[in-house]
């Protein structure tokens, strides 16, 4: 007699990067794993948060900086969250109206015509519009800890815009940032696959730069669970995790994307046409209409390049840019916050159990290597992509608060 089959209700955001639960639960993977999931899907980040620290959801699609924030009581209700997988690196982009691409391209037609584009030329709408009594710009990113306001900001404060004081920043969910777009009420945003696209596609506006480009492959968001839940479910974990794993594999394949592209933008998931979610699978999305992106830019990873593996050097990352824009105390023990939520102990005996490599160590220098290169501490050899940023700063984890203090804008000065 077979065993009895476990119910979890797990969560997700309308999303391109929610594919490794989709996949697991369309192509079998929860199954192989005699696991029943009911795929939730939630309106925001914030009820991604509440209904997993309360119990309602047994896990979830979550933004990486998420479970950082939480564990220190500067993100809701306090709680204890680990992050035991990654789901994918890259996949964001920061999209600007038509209106706003155009005031761009006529303050400065020569940061415009480079790639990757700098925020030079939103500068100079910036002083321009200031100099005319205009309000500051507006853009929206998901949530307060996310990727996406890092992104954004690090983007914006490199070309001398202080995302703080220059520029007006709210958050909106995700799917509606189009639609906000188009009635005015934003200028721009930062996002995930595939509602950057949608933008350009309508004709609405413009990428103007890639996470990839930002940082080749930076982290965006991962699995998370209570540590609670964690705790009284070990089994359980480990097979949620296998599957995970499993369906991230599968979903880097790329003549399997055609196919994820379809289940995505099913109305249970993603909800948008096939062709907008295909455009940040299959290749880069466009720039802008007649423009069309880079072939062999890694837009969306799940599985290649140790995607799923849970860096703490990705989290101290996190904890130096809440440190920047003083969303924590600069006397917060980061180390001690990368380690409790981020917990690479877990994915490894989960990827050992399906045979998978993973890196032996739980950090590395980011920003380090400007082409392909290979991890060797880790149980197998893993091909590893050029990781540097846009800017040619390097990141160590050993040193939080001095990279924090480093930028000429930020809330925290050396």
């Amino acid at each position: 007699m077979s065993a009895a089959r476990t119910d979890l209700r797990l969560g997700f955001i309308a999303l391109s990067d929610c594919a490794p639960l989709v996949v697991a639960k369309e192509k079998g993977f929860f199954d192989a794993e005699n696991l029943n999931v009911d795929l939730s899907r939630e309106a925001s980040w914030a009820n991604i948060r509440d209904k997993v620290t309360m119990g309602a959801l047994d896990g979830a699609h979550m933004l990486g900086p998420l479970p950082l924030a939480v564990n220190l009581g500067v993100c809701g209700e306090p709680a204890r969250l680990i992050a035991p997988m990654s789901l994918n690196l890259n996949g964001s982009a920061i999209t600007v109206s038509a209106a706003l691409a155009q005031a761009m391209r006529d303050a400065d037609p020569q940061g415009m015509s480079a790639r990757p584009r700098t925020a030079r030329p939103l500068a100079k709408v910036v002083a321009e519009r200031r100099a005319r009594g205009e309000p500051p710009l507006t853009f929206a990113v998901v949530f307060p800890f996310s990727i996406h306001n890092y992104e954004l900001r690090y983007w914006m404060a490199e070309a001398g815009v202080d995302p703080d004081r220059d520029v007006r920043i709210v958050v909106t969910p995700p799917a509606r940032m189009a639609d906000r777009l188009a009635a005015g009420a934003i200028d721009g945003f930062c996002v995930g696959a595939p509602w950057n696209v949608q933008v350009v596609t309508e004709g609405r506006g413009e990428i103007l730069i890639y996470a990839a480009e930002l940082w080749r492959v930076g982290p965006d968001k991962v699995f998370g669970v209570t540590e609670g839940w964690a705790e009284r479910n070990p089994e359980v974990l480990m097979a949620v995790l296998r599957a995970l794993i499993g369906a991230a594999a599968w979903a880097d394949v790329p003549d399997n994307r055609p196919e994820l592209a379809a289940i995505l933008a099913h109305p249970r998931y993603v909800d948008a046409p096939e062709e907008v979610v295909a455009r940040s699978l299959l290749g880069s999305p466009p720039y802008a209409l007649g423009e069309p992106g880079p072939e062999g830019l890694d837009y969306l990873i799940f599985d290649r390049y140790a995607a799923g593996f849970p860096w703490r050097s990705h989290a101290v990352w996190f904890l130096t840019q809440m440190v920047r824009w003083g969303q924590i105390d600069p006397a917060t023990d980061i180390a001690a916050a990368a380690e409790a939520a981020y917990r690479p102990d877990l994915y490894r005996t989960a990827a050992a159990d399906l045979g998978a490599p993973t890196p032996l160590v739980d950090e590395k220098v980011e920003g380090l290597h400007a082409s392909a290169w290979t991890l060797d501490e880790a149980t197998a050899p893993i091909a590893m992509a050029p990781d540097v940023f846009f800017d040619g700063r390097k990141f160590d984890a050993a040193q939080p608060l001095k990279y924090a203090a480093g930028f000429d804008i930020g809330r925290l000065k050396a």
